[in-house]
């Protein structure tokens, strides 16, 4: 099967060839239609992923998490999927070895978790769950991650509504969902963002929109929440000091969170909570997300679609930084060979 993945540590991601991965009992393999990239893609291969995500510990590795596609094969025992069922889901354990959870384990095999491939090999009892009728399979493979960051980092911010919440990295795809799911719970959200996106964030149910280049991102931050707000989600602060930079904007009482595991090293102002968030998929959860989406409550918003071959370029993309929405990477389009 054709794949992206890197041969060894510090080694950059290449199209390559590999054997497919043959399910073991509890599985199910999907053949894939649709990957979609995520920071994190790029941050355990470059190993800035800290705590976040080991380092990949077996070779050849293949990128990604996020995939749509159809099951092509089942495993031994008992399944709760059938052969071509269109399915979606977020993949096992990032950087297991051969023999952890989530590995297919073997010389040359590709590790289970990754989905820049045609196949991965995935447990039937991990976040992976039927397309709906009606939703796109794109949206659906843009879905896993950032949707459930968003409704999880909602509910750890416990926001009940007419409170602020300040979403810095708001453009990007988690931002965009946790927008979205904030507004629908008449939480005030303030989407920090570089560049002008107010009208993109403004369709989105942004109150109002942050340029954190326009100057000293603390200004711009007082300009725009003079007096304080409940509750930060931080999408994009790679170090404690940028992190405690947004936080300081937090009133006492209230919660500074981090998806880049910034929190725990900051200085937070006094009475200010710090949490480091730790994603925690379920195929629940994506039923939910999937139902919103399929009923256009929830808008996955597509930024860029790659071919697969070009999946390396994209990853350095959104390395850069600018992310509006998610970037998919095509496989295989529904319906073809």
């Amino acid at each position: 099967m054709r794949a992206i993945a890197v041969s060894g540590p510090g080694a950059d991601p290449v199209l390559v060839e590999l054997p497919k991965p043959e399910p073991r009992p509890g599985e199910v393999r999907v053949r894939i239609e649709y990957a979609s990239l995520n920071p994190l893609d790029w941050q355990v291969v470059d190993g800035s992923a800290g705590d976040l995500a080991p380092a990949p510990r077996s070779f050849p590795f293949v990128v990604g998490v996020d995939y749509a596609g159809r099951v092509d094969m089942i495993g031994g025992g008992e399944n709760r999927f059938r052969v071509g069922d269109a399915v979606f889901g977020r993949a096992g354990v990032v950087g297991a070895a051969p023999g952890d959870a989530g590995a297919t384990g073997g010389a040359g095999v590709p590790d289970a978790c990754g989905t820049y491939g045609e196949y991965v090999c995935v447990p039937q009892d991990s976040a992976i769950t039927l397309v709906p009728r009606g939703l796109d399979p794109r949206a659906a493979a843009a879905l896993p991650s950032a949707g459930t960051a968003a409704a999880q980092i909602l509910e750890a911010v416990a926001l009940r509504g007419h409170e602020t919440l300040l979403v810095v990295g708001a453009a990007g795809g988690i931002g965009c969902c946790l927008t979205q799911l904030a507004r629908a719970r008449d939480i005030r959200v303030i989407a920090a963002v570089r560049g002008d996106e107010r009208p993109a964030m403004g369709s989105l149910g942004a109150a109002a929109t942050v340029d954190l280049t326009a100057g000293p991102p603390a200004e711009a931050l007082r300009s725009a929440c003079p007096d304080g707000i409940d509750a930060l989600a931080d999408l994009a602060s790679a170090t404690p000091e940028a992190f405690a930079d947004h936080a300081a904007a937090v009133r006492p009482g209230g919660i500074a969170l981090s998806t880049r595991g910034t929190a725990a090293g900051a200085r937070l102002p006094g009475g200010v909570r710090g949490v480091d968030f730790r994603l925690d998929p379920s195929p629940v959860l994506l039923d939910v997300l999937a139902a919103g989406a399929a009923d256009g409550v929830l808008r996955v918003l597509i930024d860029a679609e790659f071919p697969l071959e070009q999946a390396p370029q994209a990853l350095e993309r959104n390395r850069a930084g600018g992310a509006r929405g998610k970037t998919v990477i095509v496989l295989r389009a529904p319906g073809h060979c």
